[in-house]
Order: structure tokens, then C-alpha cells, then sequence
């Protein structure tokens, strides 16, 4: 086996007196506004969002909450559904169609989550645009930034965090109201009697998103976001990603619109940089493919923007796979190829995952029970020399109506329920009941016998039937 020695590079000390850093220094990035197709994409994807999650919290279903996860009572409704805490097998459900979601979504298209609907992304095009109405576009902020403090500075700096922080705290506030009804969180809020988690939570996700979306920005998808380094192992040469044509743009260089850029050697790029002075993460995609593209296309636009002032064919920089580029295929041949067995695969999956989903979620009984036995008297004879079985039943009624159960037993011959067998649960409420099982005596040999309890409305809308044991002294 061949060794290859590691070769440590010369570099030359600093000056006597001086320290050297080990990290490069931020440079703050200025994203330049921008106008197109996949502009208006985001921004509907943004208007989409926000309007989702503004505006549920309000949405009234019946007298409640149409969506609110109520930890303290541990029920969670979701529009006509009341989950309890035995339902989360449909969060996990979720969850991997989430998951899957996303790979199928990364194998098309790339980043298309982070460029379009990431919070991130959505909350710093927020930001971003009360930026802009306050300071000016990317030319103006440089320029104020690098100004001297002055009245006008103060007051275009202050107002435009005094805007953050209000847009930041109303996040806070919508998103304790998914937790607390948003209501009752407005008036106590109002009459400052809010309890302590209450305000944390305001505080702290409304903080979050000041910090992330007004500071951190790209530095969140470059450092932060697990996404941007793992996003290479869902990638194939038939992703779509967002690619600058080489061999169309190159050699680069400027000139003017009536000039015959072919006979001077040139290539379609006029080194304009825009496409760099428009990426929110600073990149310049000339480069090639970075981990640091979240797959705006903001460059897209741009760019077409500029080939069509010079009177240029569109799609210097567009959305294409690498075998498309380094094959020169057309638009309909590469996307035959996106539609390839893993992203079939993919689809297949999802597709099954969320009918179960949706199928298990529509048949589901709306009531929920768990037996509990009474571990302080196993077994015991009462008058008229019967063996008795105490249990604890937790009577859950998954609907938003009052609901009248009765209890019946099964598994052995003359068991009977000693207790009472009729009871009321009231709506979306849990109900403890002790049931006491009788027994002939000598009607079972000594030991552990399998046992079943069914419970279920008058009607037979709902029944549900839990296993037990009923236990036999020697």
C-alpha cells in the first residue's frame, strides 16, 4: 500500500505584536431586491404560510379552538378531531410523511423547502422587506451603514427594529396561542395577568425569530441548518437545481448590447455580478453547485431579467440537472429523466403512507380506554362466596358530545360486572371508573385467566374492546 505523506503548508508568521485570527470574519451580506416568476413564487408561498399560521389560532370550530394542543388537559384538537396523548401514532405518521416529503421533494427539485417555505427563508423575506421600505435597497443600506451615526440614521435604524420586534412578538404571541387559547392569552396579556410560561414563550420564540431573521440569516442555512449537509446524499445528476450554464456564459465579460459578443470570443455572461448581489446566502452560483444554495432562484430571475435587456436568449441561470447540461438535453428530455425509479419509489410510498394515514384517522373510534387493575387486592371473596377482580377503567370520549357507555365482561362462564354498567362521560372528558368483576366460586381453575371488557355507546357508533386478566387464588 502506498503512503502519501501529508505535507504541512509554509505559511509566514505575523508580525511581532500582532495575533492572528483562525476564522474568517462575518462579512454582512445585502441581498438586492429583485423581480420575477420565482419571486412571485416566494412570495406566495410566504403569503400562503403566514396566512396558515396567523390565522388558525383564530379560527373559531363550533365554541372552541378549531386547532389548539392543550398540554395541561393533554387533549389536542384538530378541526372536528379531539387526539388524546394514545394517539400519537398519527403524530409519527406525520412526521415520516414529513420526512418522505422531503426526500421526494429534494430528488426533483433540490432545496426547494429551504428556497420557498423554510420559516427561515419566509421570515427573513419578512424582515428583509421592512428593510427595504425603511432603508433602501442594497445600494442605500451599504451606504447607511457605512455613514456616520446621525438623526436620520437613528430614526431609519430604530424604526425599522421597532417594526421587527412588534412583527416578532406577534409571531411569539400566535404561537403560545396554538397552546393556549389565543382568546384568553389576548385578554390576559391586556390585563398583564399572564402566568410566567405564558410570557416566556411570547418572549423567547419572539425573540428567536428577531435574532434568526433579522441578524443570523444565512448564517442559519450555512452553519446551523443539519439540511445544507446532508442535502448532498438525496441529490442525483437528474436533480433540478439551480445551474449556470458553462459552456453558454463562458468566457465572461462585459460589453455592449449591439456588440457581436461570439466574434469577440465572448461567452453570454457580462459579468455583471448581479446574480451575486441577489443571493440572500452571498454565493456567486458561477462557482458551481455550493451546500450554501438554498435553491431561491432569485439568481434566475435576475439573470433573465439581464439577458433580456440585452436581447439574449432566457436561461443563462436556470433550474436543470447536470446530465442536461453536460448532454445538452431539451427541456422535455430531462424531464422524463426527473421522473426516474427513485422519485417513483418515493411517490409510491407517500402515496400509501397517507392514504393509511388519512384511511386510519376517518375509521378511528372515537373513544379511548385503558384498564387498570387494583394491585392492593388481587382477588377476594365476597358475600354469597364469590371470587371478585377489582379494575379501573379510564373512560375517554373522543367527541365533543356528552356520551353514555355500557360496560360489559367476557372470557369465562358466569362472569358478571358487580358494579355499576351504565355511566356518562362528558364532552372531549376522561373518566376514572371502578368495575368490580364477580365469579361463581369454582367456576375456574386457580390462576390467570384471559378477560375481555367491552365498552361502547347504546347506538354502537363507537365500542371499543380492551384485554385483561381475572386472577383465581389457589
Amino acid at each position: 500500500m502506498k503512503v502519501i505523506p501529508i505535507v504541512p503548508v509554509p505559511h509566514e508568521p505575523p508580525p511581532e505584536g500582532e495575533t492572528q485570527s483562525l476564522y474568517e470574519a462575518h462579512k454582512k451580506v445585502y441581498p438586492r431586491s429583485v423581480q420575477g416568476r420565482f419571486t412571485n413564487w416566494r412570495w406566495t408561498c410566504v403569503l400562503l404560510t403566514q396566512l396558515v399560521f396567523y390565522g388558525l389560532p383564530w379560527l373559531q370550530w363550533g365554541e372552541r379552538q378549531a386547532v389548539l394542543f392543550d398540554l395541561a388537559a393533554r387533549r389536542f384538537y384538530l378541526f372536528g378531531y379531539v387526539l388524546y396523548p394514545q394517539d400519537f401514532i398519527y403524530l409519527t405518521g406525520l412526521l415520516v410523511v414529513s420526512a418522505l416529503s422531503l426526500f421526494l421533494f429534494t430528488a426533483v427539485a433540490g432545496r426547494l423547502w429551504c428556497g420557498f417555505a423554510c420559516p427561515q427563508t419566509v421570515y427573513t423575506e419578512m424582515f428583509l422587506w421592512i428593510e427595504r421600505r425603511l432603508e433602501g435597497d442594497r445600494n442605500a443600506r451599504l451606504k447607511l451603514d457605512a455613514a456616520p451615526m446621525s438623526v436620520e440614521k437613528l430614526a431609519r435604524k430604530g424604526g425599522k427594529h421597532l417594526l421587527w420586534l412588534a412583527l416578532a412578538l406577534w409571531t411569539g404571541f400566535t404561537f403560545v396561542g396554538y397552546f393556549t387559547p389565543v382568546h384568553e392569552l389576548g385578554q390576559e396579556l391586556l390585563h398583564a395577568r399572564m402566568g410566567s410560561w405564558e410570557v416566556f414563550w411570547v418572549l423567547f420564540y419572539g425573540g428567536a425569530t428577531w435574532g434568526n431573521a433579522g441578524f443570523l440569516r444565512e448564517q442559519v442555512c450555512k452553519y446551523m441548518c443539519p439540511y445544507a449537509r446532508f442535502q448532498s446524499a438525496m441529490f442525483d445528476k437528474d436533480t433540478l437545481i439551480v445551474s449556470y450554464d458553462a459552456a453558454r456564459g463562458e468566457p465572461r465579460g462585459s460589453r455592449g448590447r449591439k456588440v457581436d459578443f461570439a466574434a469577440q470570443g465572448l461567452g453570454s455572461c457580462i459579468d455583471c455580478t448581479l446574480c451575486v448581489q441577489v443571493c440572500p446566502t452571498g454565493i456567486d452560483i458561477r462557482k458551481g453547485l455550493q451546500y450554501e444554495c438554498i435553491g431561491c432562484a432569485a439568481c434566475v430571475d435576475v439573470c433573465d431579467s439581464v439577458m433580456d435587456k440585452m436581447n439574449y436568449p432566457r436561461g443563462l441561470i436556470r433550474f436543470t440537472t447536470q446530465n442536461a447540461l453536460a448532454g445538452g438535453w431539451d427541456h422535455a428530455r430531462m424531464l422524463r429523466r426527473v421522473l426516474r425509479p427513485r422519485v417513483l419509489v418515493y411517490t409510491a410510498i407517500l402515496g400509501v403512507l397517507s392514504f393509511a394515514i388519512a384511511l386510519s384517522l376517518a375509521m378511528r373510534t372515537p373513544l379511548k380506554v385503558d384498564v387498570v387493575r387494583d394491585r392492593a387486592a388481587l382477588a377476594r371473596i365476597v358475600a354469597g362466596g364469590k371470587l371478585e377482580n377489582v379494575y379501573r377503567l379510564q373512560i375517554m370520549n373522543a367527541t365533543e358530545e356528552p356520551q353514555t357507555y355500557h360496560l360489559s365482561a367476557t372470557g369465562l362462564p358466569g362472569l358478571a360486572v358487580a358494579s355499576e354498567a351504565d355511566f356518562t362521560v362528558g364532552p372531549a372528558q376522561s373518566r376514572w371508573v371502578p368495575v368490580r368483576l364477580q365469579l361463581p366460586y369454582g367456576g375456574a381453575e386457580p390462576g390467570s385467566h384471559p378477560i375481555h371488557f367491552t365498552i361502547g355507546t347504546a347506538s354502537g357508533d363507537a365500542q371499543v374492546r380492551e384485554k385483561s386478566v381475572f386472577l383465581v387464588p389457589r
